[in-house]
């Protein structure tokens, strides 16, 4: 755990710290090759993207539950690569493939600083369906977030601050109050979210565990029906799904 992470808690928190790029040891989609998968239709009046959960490793997943393959992502919301996977590739990934109930789709926070810490939270403080919007949208604002905080001096007050008002602070500091709240996250909520340090330390105490037993130091890192993929963007993924059946 890096220095920044440490001093965000009041008390020493085990977080797995991510580099952003991801590792790809182990890759491969050898044994996924599958025959075609047909549609599975969603039930009536219902479309896949609108089902959505929390799992038990602390991931949010949508689409069908029980879809043939399953492709989780181990993702950090400060991580530029993976902001880039949410702008080009989450899109067709839903649109073409989890829509046909083929496909589940399931990120899994890695924490790796205050900021990303912040803004998981407020994802999650919402419903479990909307977490993949509010991720996706976090992402595309991202360079904003990090640039009022640098320009405001509001890391550094935050960071000076007794712990349970430290990522509220942050998220003041970085405009992420208004930023949810416009899309339907209340500020009560976020505040609420945000001051939850026994919460928060559960969150960090998931992302460690998912992250040691899945071997994964890296973000964005893909796996489909727990096999770990080769390439972490979208020209890499998609043909993962074809070979195993989603085509």
């Amino acid at each position: 755990m890096n220095t920044s992470l440490r001093f965000a808690f009041a008390a020493p928190l085990a977080l797995a710290l991510a580099a952003c790029g991801g590792n790809a040891e182990e890759a491969g989609t050898g044994s996924l090759e599958g025959d075609a998968i047909a549609a599975i239709p969603a039930p009536e009046g219902s479309s896949w993207l609108e089902v959505g959960s929390k799992t038990e490793k602390g991931g949010f997943v949508i689409g069908n539950p029980d879809a043939p393959l399953k492709l989780v992502e181990f993702a950090s919301h400060t991580c530029g690569a993976c902001a880039y996977f949410a702008g080009n590739g989450s899109a067709p990934l839903q649109q073409d493939y989890v829509s046909t109930g083929v496909v589940s789709y399931e990120i899994r926070p890695l924490l790796r600083d205050p900021l990303d810490v912040t803004i998981s939270t407020l994802a999650q403080c919402g419903a479990p369906e909307s977490f993949h919007a509010l991720s996706d949208q976090a992402w595309a604002a991202l360079p904003q977030f990090g640039a009022a905080l640098e320009t405001n001096g509001a890391y550094e007050s935050a960071m000076s601050a007794a712990p349970d008002q430290r990522f509220l602070l942050i998220a003041q500091g970085a405009g992420l109050i208004d930023f949810f709240a416009s899309r339907g996250l209340s500020a009560d909520q976020a505040r609420s979210c945000l001051t939850d340090t026994a919460a928060i330390e559960a969150l960090a105490d998931a992302s460690r565990a998912a992250s040691d037993e899945m071997n994964v130091t890296g973000t964005p890192t893909f796996f489909l029906n727990g096999q770990r993929l080769d390439g972490n963007q979208w020209p890499q993924i998609e043909p993962a799904l074809q070979t195993a059946g989603a085509r």
